[in-house]
C-alpha cells in the first residue's frame, strides 16, 4: 500500500455559491423544521397563561421641606421630625422588608388561590370570586393541606366540596370544616355569586405562608425613578392582573401605617409620660392645698400679707427667680427620675422645658437613633453591624444627655444655694413679722410651685395630642396600581422569532456539522473539484434493491443510459488520446480500494461495447481476489489469465469462453489464485496477453485489483490505452483522490479518466438540476426529505 502525499490532502476552498448550494439542497428541511418550530410556538403561546405588568408610583415625602410637610405650623412644638432623602434606600429596603409583605399576605388573604378552569389553560380569579376560603392553621402543624379543592356553589347558603377525587359533600357557608392541618371557613360573597349560574366551580389551593411571602418579596421590585427624586416606582408581574392592583396598593397603606405608627411613637411615649406625672403633682398640689386651708382654720388667720405688703413688693423679684429656680430643680429631677428607672429601648420625653442650651436638640437625636434601630431589628437581627453601630451611638448619646442633666442640675443648686443666701437676709429683716406668716409663706410657695408645673404639664399634654391629631402618611400615591393593556410574557413576537430563527438554525447546524464531518465523495461536483485536471468520463447510477446488477438486452434504464454515455465518452477519448487505430483498445478499469464497484463498472461497460456490435472480451486481471465470477451465469472454465502466464506453450483461445448470455461478448477469468502475482504481471507474457487480446478484438476491458492496496494494476498499465479509475459515491474517501492525481503526476498510470459510482439521481450530474431520464428512483419519505 502506497502514501498519500500530504500536500494532496489539502481541499480546495468552496466557492460561497457552492456553499450555498449545498445548504439549499436541502430547502424541505428548512421549509419543515420552520413549520414545526412555528407549529411549537403556536401551541406554546396557545396554552401559557399571559403575564401581565401592574405598576404604581409613590412619592416620600421630605418633611424637613415646608412646602411639601403639613405640620410647619407646628414646628415651634417639635412635631413633624424631617425626612433626609439620603435615608431613602432605608425606605426601598422596609417596601421589601418581610414584615411588610406579611402583613399584604395577611390581609388580603393570600395564602388561598382560586383557579377557573378552562379547554386549553386555567385562569385565576381573585376579584369576581362567588366565595372566601379563610385558612385557620392547626396550632399542631400535623400534615400538609391537599394540593387542590374542588369548591362548587349551589346557593347563596350551600356549596359542595370535592378533596383529592373523593366524593362531594354538601356544606353549609360559614360552617367551619375541620382537617387534620387546620380548619377552613367558607363565605358567600353574595354581590358575585348571584351571576355565578352554571359551570361554577373553582379549584382551590392552600400554600404556606412562608412560601407566599417569600414569593411574592421576590417577585415585588421597588426601584428610585431618578438619582435626585424621592419618587419610587413599584412593579409586580402577575398573570391576575387584577390581584397584582390589589397587592400593590395593599402594600402602600401597609407602608403608610407603618410609617405613621413609627412617627407617633415618640408623641406617644411623651403623652404616657405627661399623663403619668400630672397625676402625681394632682395629689401633690390637692395636698397643699389642703394644708394651706388647715392652717389658716387652725390659726384664725384671713389676710395675712396686708401687714408685710410693703416688705414684699420689695421682695417679690426675688420670689420670681426662686421660683424659677425650683421649677427647674423639679423638672431636672423629674427627667433624671425617668432616664435612670425608664427602659433603656423607650423613646425619652421632648420638649419639657429644661432651659439648656442644645438640650433639647440632643433628646430629638436620641430619639430618632432609637426609631431607626427599631426599625432596622425589624427585618435584621441584633447582631446586624448596623444595629451595633446605632447601639453604640444610643448608650454615649444617653449618657450625654445624664451629663448634661447633672451639670444643669449643678447650676441650678448654685443658683438655689445663693438664693438661699439671700432669702436668709430678707428673713432677718422681717423678723418682725409673726411665725405664723413664715409658715404661711411656705405653704403658698409651696402651692405656687405645684400649680406651675401643673399647667406647663396640662400645655405640654396639648401639644403632644396636636402632633398625634395630625399625622399624615409619609408616601404620596403619584399613581395607584395599574396594569398594561398588552402582556409582558410570553411576547408573541419574540417567540415566533425565536422559532423562526431555530427552524433555520437546527438544519443549518445539523447540515454544517454533516458536511463537517463527511469525508466521502458524494457527487460530480466534489470529483471536479478535488479531481484535478483528470476528465469525468461517466456517472453510475445507484441501483434500488429490485434493480440488477447487469444491463439487459434493449435495455432503457437509466443504468443502461449511463454505461451509453460512458462509452460515448471513452470512445471520444481514445480517439484523441491514442494513435493506435487498427488494432483493438485496452482499456483497465480499477479503483483506489476494495469496494468501490470496478468489477460492476468492468462488466457493464464490457456488455455495452458489445450492444454497439464491437467484439468485446472481459478480463478478470485481478489474480489476488478475483470478483468478475460473480456476474457470469451458469457454467464456466476456471482457467485464464493465471494458467496463460504460467505456461507459456499454452495458447490463448484455450482460456477465453465466449458469453452464453451476451452477443459479440467473450470472456476470460482471473483463473487460480497465484502466491507470486506481482512477479507473474512482470513477466514479458503479460504484454504478449494484451497484444493478442487487442489484435483479436475491438475493446479489452481488463478489471484490475485496487492500485494502492497491490503494485498489481501499476504493472500493467503500460499496456492500456485508457485507464477508468472507479470512485463510488458514498464510499470514497475524498483524501483517497489523491492517490490518482500524484500517481498520474509520476507517470505510474497514463490517461485516466474518473467514473462515479453509485450516484443518488438526487446528485447526478449537477444535482439533476437537468433531468433526462427513462425512469426514476423510488425512495422512502426519509429519503425525499434527506436527499444524500
Amino acid at each position: 500500500m502506497q502514501d498519500i502525499s500530504p500536500n494532496q490532502n489539502e481541499e480546495p476552498e468552496l466557492t460561497l455559491r457552492e456553499q450555498l448550494d449545498s445548504y439549499l439542497h436541502y430547502w424541505p428541511w428548512f421549509v419543515a423544521t420552520v413549520f414545526v418550530m412555528l407549529l411549537g410556538a403556536y401551541v406554546y403561546l396557545r396554552y401559557t397563561v399571559p403575564s401581565y405588568k401592574v405598576s404604581a408610583t409613590i412619592l416620600i415625602k421630605d418633611e424637613k421641606s415646608d412646602a411639601l410637610s403639613e405640620l410647619a405650623a407646628f414646628q415651634d412644638l417639635g412635631i413633624g421630625m424631617g425626612f433626609s432623602g439620603s435615608e431613602l434606600d432605608n425606605e426601598l429596603e422596609i417596601l421589601g422588608s418581610k414584615t411588610l409583605t406579611a402583613k399584604v399576605v395577611d390581609e388580603l388573604n393570600l395564602v388561598v388561590s382560586y383557579y377557573k378552569e378552562g379547554n386549553l389553560r386555567d385562569g385565576e380569579v381573585f376579584e369576581n370570586r362567588p366565595f372566601d376560603v379563610k385558612v385557620i392553621p392547626n396550632a399542631l402543624k400535623n400534615g400538609t393541606p391537599p394540593e387542590f379543592l374542588y369548591i362548587t356553589p349551589t346557593s347563596t347558603t350551600s356549596f359542595t366540596i370535592k378533596i383529592d377525587g373523593q366524593a362531594k359533600k354538601t356544606q353549609n357557608f360559614g360552617e367551619p370544616l375541620a382537617f387534620d392541618w387546620g380548619t377552613i371557613i367558607v363565605s358567600p360573597n353574595l354581590a358575585v355569586l348571584n351571576d355565578f349560574k352554571e359551570d361554577n366551580e373553582l379549584r382551590v389551593t392552600i400554600k404556606n405562608r412562608e412560601d407566599v411571602v417569600s414569593s411574592l418579596r421576590k417577585s415585588i421590585t421597588a426601584t428610585q425613578v431618578s438619582k435626585n427624586s424621592t419618587v419610587i416606582a413599584l412593579e409586580l408581574v402577575s398573570a391576575a392582573p387584577d390581584k397584582a392592583e390589589a397587592i400593590l396598593n395593599e402594600l402602600i397603606k401597609q407602608y403608610n401605617e407603618d410609617a405613621i405608627n413609627d412617627r407617633n411613637m415618640v408623641s406617644r411615649n411623651t403623652a404616657n409620660f405627661i399623663q403619668s406625672r400630672l397625676e402625681i403633682i394632682t395629689g401633690e398640689l390637692d395636698s397643699v392645698e389642703t394644708g394651706k386651708v388647715e392652717f389658716k382654720e387652725s390659726n384664725h388667720l384671713t389676710d395675712i400679707a396686708a401687714e408685710g405688703q410693703l416688705f414684699l413688693e420689695n421682695a417679690s423679684e426675688f420670689n420670681k427667680r426662686q421660683l424659677e429656680v425650683e421649677t427647674q430643680i423639679a423638672l431636672v429631677n423629674t427627667m433624671q427620675e425617668y432616664i435612670n428607672n425608664g427602659n433603656p429601648e423607650d423613646l425619652l420625653p421632648a420638649n419639657l422645658g429644661v432651659e439648656k442650651e442644645g438640650f433639647a436638640g440632643e433628646v430629638q437625636q436620641y430619639n430618632q437613633l432609637v426609631l431607626e434601630r427599631n426599625k432596622l431589628l425589624q427585618s435584621s437581627t441584633a447582631k446586624n453591624p448596623m444595629v451595633v453601630g446605632l447601639e453604640t451611638q444610643i448608650s454615649g448619646m444617653r449618657g450625654n444627655i445624664k451629663q448634661s442633666l447633672a451639670n444643669v442640675k449643678n447650676g441650678l443648686q448654685i443658683q438655689r444655694g445663693r438664693l438661699n443666701q439671700q432669702g436668709a437676709k430678707i428673713g432677718s429683716k422681717i423678723s418682725a413679722i409673726p411665725e405664723k406668716e413664715k409658715q404661711f409663706r411656705s405653704i403658698s410657695r409651696q402651692q405656687e410651685i405645684k400649680e406651675t408645673l401643673y399647667l406647663y404639664l396640662l400645655q405640654k399634654r396639648e401639644e403632644t395630642a396636636i402632633s398625634l391629631a395630625v399625622t399624615t402618611p409619609k408616601a404620596k400615591v403619584v399613581d395607584s396600581a395599574y396594569s398594561g393593556l398588552t402582556p409582558v410574557s410570553p411576547k408573541r413576537q419574540i417567540i415566533f422569532l425565536a422559532a423562526l430563527i431555530l427552524g433555520l438554525l437546527i438544519p443549518f447546524l445539523v447540515i454544517y456539522i454533516k458536511q463537517l464531518l463527511d469525508n466521502k465523495i458524494r457527487n460530480r461536483v466534489d470529483v471536479e473539484r478535488l479531481g484535478g485536471n483528470i476528465s469525468i468520463v461517466g456517472e453510475i447510477p445507484k441501483l434500488g434493491k429490485k434493480d440488477t446488477g447487469l444491463i439487459q438486452v434493449n435495455d432503457h434504464s437509466v443504468l443502461a443510459e449511463s454505461f451509453r454515455i460512458l462509452r460515448a465518452n471513452i470512445q471520444y477519448m481514445i480517439l484523441k488520446k491514442t494513435e493506435r487505430k487498427k488494432r483493438g483498445k485496452v482499456i483497465l478499469v480499477t479503483s483506489t480500494v476494495k469496494g468501490e464497484g470496478k468489477t460492476f463498472v468492468s462488466a457493464n461497460l464490457a456488455i455495452t461495447f458489445a450492444n454497439s456490435g464491437s467484439k468485446v472480451i472481459l478480463v478478470g486481471a485481478d489474480i489476488r481476489n478475483p470478483q468478475i465470477q460473480r456476474y457470469i451465469d451458469g457454467e464456466f472454465s476456471n482457467k485464464g489469465v493465471v494458467e496463460y502466464l504460467i505456461y507459456p506453450d499454452t495458447d490463448i483461445h484455450s482460456y477465453i469462453q465466449e458469453s452464453k448470455l451476451q452477443k459479440n461478448l467473450w470472456l476470460m477469468v482471473s483463473g487460480t489464485i497465484p502466491p507470486n502475482p506481482a512477479e507473474l504481471w512482470m513477466q514479458d507474457r503479460a504484454g504478449k496477453l494484451f497484444e493478442e487480446l487487442s489484435e483479436e478484438f475491438d475493446y479489452v476491458v481488463v478489471d484490475t485489483a485496487p492500485a494502492m492496496l497491490v503494485t498489481d494494476t501499476l504493472l500493467i498499465n503500460q499496456y492500456a490505452d485508457l485507464t477508468i479509475y472507479t470512485l463510488r459515491a458514498g464510499y470514497t474517501e475524498k483524501r483517497l483522490i489523491s492517490f490518482p492525481l500524484e500517481n498520474q503526476k509520476t507517470g505510474k498510470l497514463k490517461n485516466i479518466a474518473f467514473v462515479l459510482n453509485n450516484v443518488s439521481l438526487t446528485n447526478f450530474g449537477y444535482g439533476n438540476k437537468y433531468g433526462y431520464t427513462y425512469s426514476r428512483e423510488e425512495k422512502s419519505m426519509w429519503q425525499r426529505l434527506w436527499n444524500k
